[in-house]
């Protein structure tokens, strides 16, 4: 009961901390906005956006959740046992890191996991929803594989809640619609992914879409040499080249044909 308890404790942390992100970007991209977006245009697409991302909480209790749960309580080995809780995290971080960068990227160059991917890029501009815009489909499969990562790592669900709860966070604020001040973001994009940086990886031209594959830190894009140097520009198209927008349905039934 303790256990239960605690992971409950937990899930309500990461709730209110990514909740409070969403609340505050929502704020400030509407306040200071980069880019200009019809409010009908807006709402549409907010909806949109919303709406698949209810999907994927739906999900959550009685598949993600559970799958989840049951990785980090396998440990089938004592390997990657740390016992400082502070260096054991900044380890699980790292791999956990390393894993988002890699498997995102993979989402752009097979063919079968663009499909689901595919989704998350018909956006044609940028908010805090396109950063919950994700397609059930890949929700799944990253689970599947994150697992894999979780238990060759011994990854623990404390770690894990914690480390989600940034990247979600980092995710809605790098598709934000903010006008950042020129020099904070120039001193942030050399540590952290800033909304210019992830635009770029939004432009509707593939080659700028096929790079900036970084989630939280933007240095490994230029050690793994996937960094673009096309720099955004106010009104640059967004989207996927070649294809367009598609209606709800089409967005949650296209990949599985």
């Amino acid at each position: 009961m303790g256990d239960e308890q605690k992971m409950i404790e937990l899930l309500n942390f990461k709730i209110i901390l990514v909740s409070a992100a969403l609340l505050i970007l929502v704020l400030f991209e509407n306040i200071f906005p980069k880019e200009v977006i019809k409010f009908k245009i807006k709402i549409k697409r907010t909806l949109k956006n919303v709406f698949l991302w209810l999907l994927n909480i739906g999900l959550t209790p009685i598949l993600i959740l559970p799958i989840t749960i049951a990785a980090t309580s396998l440990n089938l080995h004592n390997f990657f046992i740390i016992e400082n809780i502070i260096m054991q995290f900044l380890f699980h971080l790292i791999i956990y890191y390393i894993f988002l960068y890699f498997w995102h990227r993979a989402n752009h160059e097979i063919p079968f996991l663009w499909r689901f991917h595919h989704v998350h890029h018909l956006d044609e501009t940028l908010d805090v929803s396109s950063g919950i815009r994700f397609h059930f489909g890949e929700v799944i499969l990253s689970t599947i594989v994150r697992c894999i990562v979780i238990i060759m790592f011994n990854i623990s669900l404390l770690n894990l809640i914690l480390i989600e709860a940034i990247v979600l966070t980092s995710s809605v604020f790098h598709h934000s619609n903010i006008k950042l001040p020129t020099k904070l973001e120039k001193i942030l994009s050399f540590i952290i992914v800033t909304p210019s940086i992830h635009w770029v990886h939004h432009h509707k031209r593939q080659k700028e879409t096929d790079a900036n594959y970084c989630a939280i830190f933007s240095f490994w894009d230029l050690i793994f040499k996937t960094k673009s140097n096309f720099k955004r520009y106010k009104g640059m198209p967004i989207g996927v080249e070649g294809d367009r927008e598609q209606s709800l349905i089409k967005l949650i039934t296209r990949p599985l044909k």
